[in-house]
């Protein structure tokens, strides 16, 4: 017997509910994980609002864990019991103490990575690692803006960006959050409760605005990150925070400098084997030399995964957060 969250319909936090449920054996292809730590991510939360429809319901929740393989399914020759690994795609269920899925999305972990660490972030390393060496390949020199600079994603977005001689402008909401992103590497902040984010931007860069804006918030920034860019520069939408940018007219990319947008994913950049390994050894790479450091600000149990969430929503949270089965 094990436990797992699942939901049977959607809504607030309270939708959601600690089950007992056998494990499924893996099939052909598949792998068994022993969870030991287990990933919050906001796209957590757009599946069980419905942002994101779940492909069955009743449905588990969370795609992000760490722990050890406790069966392998037929087929698989480069996992086996006992390894310790991690992964960050789907399907939905990680939010359990064991969690069965495809053998091809499950990574070894290096001896220097813990399951803790590896749960709190494996997603959002993978997601850093897409936004800054691939959907623009930084180089350094580079004036990048990045929303909610304090948060999971952009705590170790500040510290990829200095490490590439990146400066990064960081968006938060607290003049705490501001201090937080700066220790962690950003070259500048922007309170957005107290400050105009263009404004600054403007000022910061002497006008010169910037050559990407990161934004994970959505329908409440759209515009202004494009206020932020250059022209001819890349805006980049990889989130939905404050709900999705819908109903947009391309032709106010024209009219804001001949902008360039992009709607990236992990699962639209980590769509092979080769390429999850070779995101995870440049993730891991970093981590291993010190020049990332995972800051898991946030523990919680299995049971309180609802609690969790609403804390993540709040935007209350920096770091990252973590469920532990």
């Amino acid at each position: 017997m094990s436990q797992r969250i699942e939901f049977s319909k959607t809504g607030d936090s309270s939708v959601l509910a600690l089950v007992d449920t056998t494990p499924r054996d893996p099939g052909p292809g598949e792998v068994r994980v022993r969870n030991q730590a287990i990933g919050l991510n906001f796209i957590d939360i757009y599946f069980r609002t419905g942002l994101y429809p779940a492909p069955v319901m009743p449905s588990g929740l969370g795609t992000e864990g760490a722990g050890y393989v406790d069966a392998v399914g037929e087929g698989v020759d480069y996992l086996k019991e006992g390894d310790r690994v991690a992964y960050a795609q789907g399907p939905l269920g990680a939010y359990a103490q064991h969690h069965t899925l495809p053998a091809e999305k499950v990574v070894r972990l290096p001896d220097f990575v813990d399951f803790e660490t590896a749960a709190a972030s494996m997603l959002k390393g993978l997601t850093v690692q897409y936004l800054l060496r691939q959907t623009k390949a930084l180089q350094g020199g580079e004036t990048i803006l990045f929303h909610a600079a304090a948060g999971g994603v952009g705590s170790i977005a500040c510290q990829w960006a200095r490490a590439l001689g990146v400066k990064l402008i960081g968006t938060v909401s607290s003049a705490e959050k501001a201090a937080l992103a700066s220790r962690l590497g950003a070259w500048a902040t922007i309170n957005y409760a107290e400050e105009s984010v263009v404004e600054r931007v403007r000022e910061l860069t002497q006008g010169e605005m910037c050559d990407v804006v990161y934004d994970s918030v959505g329908k409440d920034t759209w515009i202004t990150s494009l206020d932020c860019l250059k022209p001819r520069s890349l805006m980049v939408s990889f989130g939905n925070a404050s709900g999705p940018v819908d109903g947009v007219n391309l032709g106010i990319l024209n009219q804001k400098g001949a902008l360039f947008v992009t709607r990236p994913s992990l699962n639209g950049y980590a769509d092979t084997r080769a390429r999850l390994e070779m995101m995870c050894d440049d993730f891991f790479g970093m981590l291993g030399s010190g020049k990332i450091q995972i800051d898991i600000a946030n523990r919680y149990a299995l049971a309180d995964a609802g609690k969790a969430q609403d804390a993540l929503q709040s935007r209350k949270t920096t770091g990252s957060t973590i469920l532990l089965p």
